[in-house]
């Protein structure tokens, strides 16, 4: 993982020094299974504990010598340890370690992802309800469409955002499993009561049924959830990219004390923490096809998968992790610039109340094809001669009064069930 993107707590959890006290928790829950079932002599379990090492030179070492880790684990994690290690990894193939271990690895993952996403929720809250009526103007097509609110905005990234929410719980109990049960699943040397009472213990539930490992269409499901929420991430981002754009300036990413913008232009301002928030999110989603990939394994498990898991799973978790923290902090410090919004809603004197028109005067009994053609030929008309549209509609649609043009191209009446549209939130 690139330092310059690893956060506490996530990054400390993919440590070697973690994954080896991982491993170490999964070959004592097996033993005090294999004891509780009166499998191995009493006491074994807790000599074991007592006596078990965990030393990363040492490991390394015996790596190095072995070109195995989990015999490296199992020579260093025994090594002070006496009649015990008889029945450490006993029965065991090193997949029913490392996968269940890497179970725990991604609950624990998720449940740090999920409080940044939680926190992220709160702040966007906040934001749309603080703009709730600020009123802006609605794009489609990167053009100006119709008025609408700010806060809608931010409450349609909110939507998402609990959609995610609820996708990486979803995630999360996909991954709540593990498996202990030998070379090849089938429980030649390993009862099944061994493997449900181990993973109880540790949080975990028995996937019904495995070949070496746990099925990778599990893993390939998170890391699909993980991209999903960074693409999430990323429509916020560009949303904020668009907004700072020198012409619109409607919204701002912060910009601290003592910042620079550019080394040669002293008055930049760019949306940098929003460009590489969308860099992220591409590398996000490459993580999906290799997850993808990893899920073809030859006959009962082969190894390829192995090499890449390294990569994608401390990777994708660190990263999605440092996305969501950086997006609050965007949520938490985003300068709106009402003023601006008003201004940008005027550049087309009036053409963004077309619709409000043309449905004006079909409700006064013209046909809507006949009202829409009108329409759009003053609106044309207002396009190439710059004239106000409103004056337009005026002098050309004699039977609007002044109250009824009032009506019509005022911008608060696009938000009339904004409070509705919001009260579908509350109490969430």
């Amino acid at each position: 993982m690139v330092e310059r993107y690893a956060l506490s707590p996530m990054k400390e959890l993919w440590s070697v020094q973690a994954s080896l006290r991982r491993w170490l928790s999964v070959e004592l829950a097996v033993m005090e299974a294999y004891e509780q079932l009166g499998l191995i002599p009493l006491g074994v379990s807790e000599k074991a504990r007592k006596n078990a090492m965990i030393d990363l030179s040492l490991f390394e070492s015996y790596e190095r010598e072995t070109d195995h880790e989990v015999i490296a684990f199992i020579k260093m994690a025994t090594k002070n340890m006496q009649d015990e290690a008889r029945y450490f990894h006993y029965g065991l193939t090193s997949s029913d370690v490392i996968d269940t271990a890497l179970s725990l690895a991604l609950v624990e993952s998720s449940d740090i992802l999920l409080e940044a996403l939680s926190k992220l929720l709160k702040s966007l809250w906040v934001l749309a309800n603080r703009h709730r009526y600020t009123v802006t103007i609605g794009r489609t097509h990167g053009v100006h469409a119709e008025p609408t609110s700010f806060g809608l905005k931010v409450l349609n990234w909110y939507a998402e955002m609990k959609r995610n929410q609820e996708r990486l719980r979803i995630a999360r109990e996909q991954v709540r499993v593990g498996k202990i049960s030998g070379a090849v699943g089938n429980y030649a040397n390993v009862p099944p009561e061994v493997e449900e009472l181990a993973l109880t213990k540790l949080g975990l539930k028995p996937t019904p049924i495995s070949s070496q490992v746990v099925g990778r269409d599990h893993h390939a499901f998170f890391v699909m959830v993980l991209a999903l929420t960074a693409s999430g991430v990323e429509r916020i981002a560009t949303e904020v990219r668009h907004l700072q754009r020198t012409e619109v300036l409607e919204a701002q990413e912060p910009f601290k004390e003592g910042q620079k913008g550019s080394s040669a232009m002293p008055h930049k301002q760019n949306p940098i923490l929003c460009e590489r928030l969308c860099g992220l999110a591409r590398i996000m989603r490459s993580f999906v096809s290799t997850s993808l990939e990893n899920n073809n394994l030859w006959h009962e498990r082969d190894i390829s998968h192995s090499s890449a898991e390294r990569y994608i799973f401390p990777d994708a978790t660190q990263t999605l992790h440092y996305m969501l923290v950086k997006t609050n902090h965007l949520i938490e410090n985003l300068t709106v610039y009402e003023d601006r919004m008003l201004k940008n809603l005027n550049l087309t004197r009036g053409l963004v109340y077309s619709e409000k028109v043309m449905l004006k005067l079909v409700e006064k009994g013209m046909s809507r094809s006949e009202a829409y053609d009108l329409v759009q030929s003053l609106a044309l008309r207002c396009w190439k001669t710059q004239e106000d549209f409103k004056t337009l509609v005026a002098q050309n649609v004699p039977f609007l009064n002044e109250e009824e043009l009032e009506s019509i191209f005022d911008p608060t009446q696009f938000l009339k069930q904004v409070d509705r549209i919001f009260s579908r939130f509350e109490g969430e």
